[in-house]
């Protein structure tokens, strides 16, 4: 099986409700998600701008506790195929809930007919890391004792909810639990030191560089090193990952976090599909239900983890421009 693939994709459809979509990010959350508006005001910001989203029919939604940490679970009404996900939202350490995710949770669980668990884990900077990790570290151990089994679960997120993603793996190695069968990746957060930011020419209409100051300074420990694999787990074991799928937008200031992952994670021989969105913005996987290019890019989701269990193999190719789709 093909160890890397790295594909474009470029979607030309609904331009003017993606001009919209830019126009308005820039101005409520990129102007109002940063310092010096206070996180408290943020996280009022952020809900609200999210609670409108659409929800995916034929999923119920049911709150519950796992690992002694609240969560919401999604399932398919009509009942799921026996894989789990957990995933883990984003938000800069600082911001968000499975309630800012449930549009983008539910579309995939409407996909791919598989129950879901978002994990409310616990937020910088009251509790910085570890604290994060080890509640999905724990989330993770929860589902093993639930009675899936490792071959059956996927680790998802977004943004730091994708850092999450990775630095738990590379923890479940470190303690010797079993590795879940694959990993997907929104526009993780690799590398925190922030020292190779991208700087698309069309500007990123999300991600203020002050807010990710303000999540570095929140989340690390004082005097903590940013390169630490435990919040950059660019530089951490990377072989040791299960199968990959990374999703980047290319209008977005993490740009390089995802291509200089795929990078060392292919050198090392872990199995990576790196698919780059072109004019597209940071996670905009949470548009779902509006934008074709993310419906789109959930339905690859799909294809991914199902290619696992049918060992179905990816295509043989280093670089390929997929036409666009309509």
């Amino acid at each position: 099986m093909t160890a890397y693939v790295d594909q474009s994709f470029k979607h030309p459809e609904q331009p003017g409700l993606r001009k919209f979509l830019r126009n308005v990010l820039r101005i409520f959350f990129r102007g109002l998600i940063r310092p010096p508006v206070p996180i408290a005001v943020q996280r009022v910001v952020l809900s609200a701008f999210t609670c409108a989203m659409p929800l995916a029919r034929g999923v119920s939604r049911r709150r519950e506790t796992i690992a002694n940490r609240p969560c919401e679970w999604h399932r398919p009404a009509a009942g799921g195929d026996g894989r789990v996900m957990l995933y883990l939202h984003g938000g800069a350490f600082i911001l968000g809930s499975p309630a800012t995710h449930r549009s983008l949770c539910s579309a995939l669980v409407s996909r791919g007919q598989w129950d879901l668990c978002a994990l409310d884990y616990r937020l910088a900077p009251t509790y910085p890391n570890p604290a994060a990790r080890d509640d999905c570290v724990a989330a993770y151990q929860a589902l093993l004792t639930r009675g899936y089994r490792p071959e059956q679960i996927t680790l998802a997120g977004d943004s730091a909810g994708g850092n999450l993603v990775l630095v738990t793996a590379q923890r479940l190695h470190a303690l010797g639990l079993p590795m879940p069968e694959s990993l997907v990746c929104f526009s993780p957060v690799t590398d925190f030191t922030g020292e190779q930011l991208h700087n698309p020419p069309a500007g990123d209409p999300l991600i203020h560089p002050d807010w990710m100051d303000l999540a570095r300074d929140a989340y690390c420990q004082p005097g903590q090193d940013r390169a630490d694999s435990a919040v950059s787990p660019l530089n951490g074991e990377l072989s040791i990952l299960p199968r990959l799928l990374l999703q980047v937008g290319e209008d977005e200031l993490l740009l390089n976090d995802s291509l200089r992952l795929a990078e060392q994670a292919r050198e090392q021989g872990v199995q990576v599909r790196l698919e780059r969105y072109e004019e597209l913005w940071h996670v905009f996987q949470a548009h779902t239900g509006l934008l074709k290019a993310s419906d789109q890019a959930l339905d690859r989701v799909v294809e991914f983890i199902r290619s696992g269990a049918t060992n179905t193999e990816i295509t043989n190719a280093d670089t390929t421009t997929a036409e666009p789709v309509s």
